[in-house]
C-alpha cells in the first residue's frame, strides 16, 4: 500500500507535453468604434471647481454686504425667525428652495426645547415630504417653542446660493452655475411674476418688498403707520426697477410705463453688479457696481437722477415736520401713529426710494415722479 501511494505521487510530477501548433485562424471582423468622449469635460469642471478660480471669489465676497450679516446682528435675530429666515439666513434660504418652505418654527438652538406642535401641511395635506418632522415627538407639524429661543442661524455663504447643477450639458443647456432660484419670481406682495432672466432672478427672490402700501382702510382720510419698521422693508430694488408698487399720487410729473426703465430693458442685476472689477474692490462677488460696468453703456455721466437727492432731503424734512418720520443715528425711521393719507403715501414713497439705496438709478423716471408728486401733495 505504501508503494502504491508513492507511485501515485510520482505520476503527478510529469509535465504535460504540448502538441504541434494548429493552423492559423481567420481574421475576425473589426469592432464598432466607441462613442467619442466629451472634449475638455474635466477642464470645464476644473474651470470653476479649483482653488485658483475660487480664491478671488472668496476675497471679493468678503468685501460684500452679504458677508456682513452675522457681524451686523441681522442673522441672529431675523435669520432665526421663520418670517424672515428665507432671506436672512443660510438655513432659511436653502430650506425654502430645496424643501419648498422654511422651518415653520424658525432656526433656534435649544438644549431643552419646550415644543408645541400644530398642523403644518404647507398646502399639501396628503404629502408630508415638504413638512418638517419634529424629532422628539416623531410627528410632522409646525414647531412652536414656548421657552426663550437662542438663534442657531448662520450667515449666507457660497453654498446658500449655489447648490447642485440642474444639468451638466452646458453646451446645450447652458451653465446654471448650480444656482438656486433661477425661475421667474412670484412677488411676496401680490403674486405677480417678474422675470429678469435666470441668474438675475436669484437676486429678486430677496430684493423685493415684503408689503404694499395699505391705502385708506377706514375711508376717513387717515392712515396708521403701524411701527418703526413700517414701509416696503429693506429690499424694494426689484419693484423700483420694474416701476411698480409706489404710492402713485397724482401730480404734475407723469409716471413712466411699467418695465420701461432703461436698466430694466437693457441691463440686468448681474451685468451691473457683477461686472468686471476696476481694482478688486468692486464688481464680481462684491456686488458693488464698478465704473467698468457703467462705462460699458454710458459714455458720459448720466443726468437722469439730477435733483433727486435734493428732493429727497426736502421731502424728508416735510415728513419729519408732519410727524411721519424722524432722523436718528444717521438714518430715517417711520414714526408710529395716525397721519393724513397723503402724508402716509408720501412717507411710503420716501422709504421706497430711500431703502432701495440706488439713489434712484434703478429707475430714475419712476423715482423722480414718486418724490416730486409727494412733495406737491403735502407741501
Amino acid at each position: 500500500m505504501a508503494s502504491s501511494l508513492m507511485f501515485i505521487g510520482c505520476t503527478t510530477d510529469y509535465a504535460e507535453v504540448a502538441g504541434p501548433a494548429g493552423p492559423t485562424g481567420l481574421n475576425g471582423a473589426d469592432g464598432a468604434d466607441g462613442v467619442d468622449g466629451v472634449d475638455g469635460s474635466a477642464a470645464s469642471c476644473i474651470s470653476c471647481h479649483s482653488n485658483t478660480h475660487r480664491e478671488p471669489i472668496y476675497a471679493a465676497y468678503d468685501l460684500s454686504f452679504h458677508s456682513k450679516g452675522k457681524a451686523e446682528g441681522a442673522v441672529d435675530y431675523a435669520g432665526a425667525r421663520a418670517a424672515c429666515a428665507q432671506c436672512h439666513s443660510h438655513e432659511g434660504y436653502t430650506d425654502y428652495w430645496d424643501r419648498g418652505s422654511v422651518n415653520p418654527g424658525g432656526y433656534y438652538g435649544l438644549s431643552e426645547p419646550e415644543v408645541v406642535l400644530i398642523n403644518n401641511d404647507n398646502g399639501t395635506p396628503d404629502d408630508p415630504s415638504d413638512d418638517f418632522l419634529e424629532p422628539e415627538l416623531g410627528e410632522f407639524g409646525e414647531i412652536i417653542y414656548s421657552n426663550d429661543p437662542v438663534s442657531a442661524a448662520s450667515s449666507i455663504s457660497c453654498n446658500t446660493c449655489h447648490g447642485t447643477h440642474i444639468s451638466f450639458d452646458f453646451e446645450n443647456d447652458g451653465n446654471d452655475f448650480a444656482l438656486r432660484g433661477l425661475e421667474p419670481v412670484s412677488l411676496i406682495t401680490d403674486g405677480s411674476i417678474i422675470d429678469y432672466g435666470a441668474k438675475s432672478n436669484v437676486c429678486i427672490n430677496c430684493h423685493q418688498p415684503r408689503r404694499e402700501f395699505g391705502g385708506d382702510p377706514d375711508g376717513d382720510g387717515m392712515f396708521f403707520i403701524s411701527s418703526s419698521h413700517w414701509g416696503p422693508h429693506h429690499g424694494p430694488q426689484a419693484t423700483l426697477l420694474e416701476g411698480i408698487q409706489g404710492a402713485e399720487i397724482a401730480g404734475s410729473v407723469p409716471y413712466p410705463a411699467v418695465a420701461s426703465s432703461t436698466h430694466r430693458q437693457g441691463a440686468s442685476c448681474v451685468s451691473c453688479h457683477m461686472g468686471a472689477t476696476d481694482d478688486g474692490s468692486n464688481g464680481l462677488h462684491t456686488w458693488i457696481p464698478s465704473d467698468n460696468a457703467c462705462t460699458a453703456c454710458h459714455t458720459t455721466v448720466p443726468t437722469e437722477v439730477t435733483g433727486l437727492a435734493a428732493d429727497m432731503n426736502h421731502l424728508g424734512e416735510l415728513l419729519e415736520a408732519a410727524g411721519a418720520l424722524h432722523f436718528e443715528d444717521g438714518a430715517w425711521h417711520p414714526v408710529r401713529g395716525n397721519v393724513p393719507i397723503k402724508v402716509g403715501e408720501a412717507a411710503w414713497n420716501f422709504l421706497f426710494i430711500y431703502e432701495d439705496m440706488s439713489n434712484g438709478i434703478h429707475n430714475p423716471a419712476y423715482a423722480k415722479a414718486l418724490i416730486s408728486n409727494s412733495i406737491e401733495a403735502i407741501e
